[in-house]
C-alpha cells in the first residue's frame, strides 16, 4: 500500500456522531501505519443544511479524537477561503457534459414521493427542461466490482441496489455521487473508508469511473465497515447520535473507548482479509 492516500470527508449538515468517529479513526490509523497521507475534505454541497456551527464542530471533533491530517483546511476560515467543495465543481460539471453527450443521462421531474412509480426513463423529457434532475441510465443487470481492503472484491448489482441515481440536482448542481468521484480522482485517493450502507455508492462511482475513463479510481481500495447502531438496532443519525458525543466532550471525557472500538473493527477487517 505504498503511497496510500485516504480522506476524511465529513458533511457539515449536523453535529458528528460515533459512527463518524469510527470511520475517521480507521482511516487515520491505516494512513499512519502505512506512512500515508490524510486529506480532510469537507463535503458542503448541501447548502440548505450547512451551518457554521457544524463546520466548527468538525474541527473540534477531530482535535478531540486526536486525528491529524496532512492536506486540507486548518480551520473554518481556511475552509471557506480555500477548500469548499463548491469551488471544485467544474470537474464534476465537465463529467456531466461527457455523460450527456454519450447518452447516459435522462431528465426526471418526479418528486421523491412518487419516485417508485417514475416512468421518466421512457418519457424523453428534454434535459434542458426547467425543474428537472438528471439521472444515470443504469442497465439491468449491472454487476459492478470494487476492490476490497485488504484483499478481494465486492460485487453488487447497481441496478438492483441503486437504480438510476441522480447525478445533477434540480438546481443544476452535481450530486454527491459525481462530486465525490470528481474529488477522489482530483486528489488521487487510493483508500476510501465508508460505512457498509454506502457500498451501493461505491458501485455507482466505480461504474461512473468506467464510463468516464478514470482508471486511477479502479486502483482505489475500499473499507465498508459495520455501522454503529442505537439500542433499537437503528443506524445512528447525526441528530440521534451527536448529542451524547458533544456531552462527552463538554464533560471532558476521553475518546479512548472510541479509539479502542476502531482498533477492534480494523482488526476484524484484517482477519476477514486473511
Amino acid at each position: 500500500m505504498s503511497g496510500l492516500r485516504t480522506r476524511i470527508a465529513p458533511t457539515p449538515s449536523g453535529f458528528l456522531h460515533a459512527g463518524n468517529a469510527l470511520n475517521f479513526l480507521i482511516a487515520h490509523q491505516l494512513a499512519r501505519e502505512e506512512a500515508g497521507t490524510v486529506l480532510l475534505r469537507i463535503d458542503d454541497l448541501d447548502t440548505d443544511r450547512v451551518r457554521p456551527e457544524y463546520i466548527e464542530d468538525i474541527f473540534d471533533f477531530l482535535h478531540w479524537l486526536g486525528i491529524s491530517w496532512d492536506e486540507g483546511p486548518r480551520d473554518a476560515d481556511d475552509f471557506h477561503r480555500n477548500w469548499s467543495q463548491r469551488a471544485r465543481l467544474n470537474a464534476a460539471k465537465a463529467m456531466l457534459v461527457t455523460l450527456r453527450s454519450s447518452g447516459h443521462l435522462y431528465a426526471c421531474d418526479c418528486s421523491r414521493k412518487i419516485i417508485q412509480s417514475c416512468a421518466c426513463r421512457d418519457r424523453s423529457i428534454p434535459l434542458e427542461a426547467p425543474d428537472v434532475c438528471w439521472r444515470l441510465r443504469v442497465p439491468d443487470p449491472c454487476k459492478v466490482r470494487s476492490n476490497k481492503w485488504p484483499f478481494g472484491e465486492d460485487t453488487i448489482d447497481l441496478h438492483r441496489d441503486l437504480p438510476d441515481p441522480v447525478l445533477r440536482q434540480r438546481n443544476g448542481s452535481p450530486s454527491y455521487q459525481l462530486a465525490s468521484l470528481a474529488d477522489d480522482a482530483h486528489f488521487g485517493t487510493t483508500l476510501i473508508v465508508r460505512g457498509e450502507d454506502l457500498l451501493p455508492s461505491t458501485a455507482c462511482q466505480t461504474y461512473l469511473a468506467g464510463l468516464l475513463g478514470l482508471p486511477s479510481f479502479f486502483g482505489a481500495r475500499f473499507i465498508h465497515h459495520a455501522l454503529v447502531v442505537d439500542a433499537h438496532g437503528r443506524k445512528l443519525s447525526k441528530s440521534a447520535g451527536a448529542d451524547s458525543l458533544r456531552a462527552m466532550r463538554a464533560a471532558g471525557a476521553s475518546p479512548d473507548p472510541l479509539r479502542a472500538e476502531a482498533k477492534r473493527l480494523l482488526a476484524s477487517l484484517r482477519a476477514q482479509g486473511v
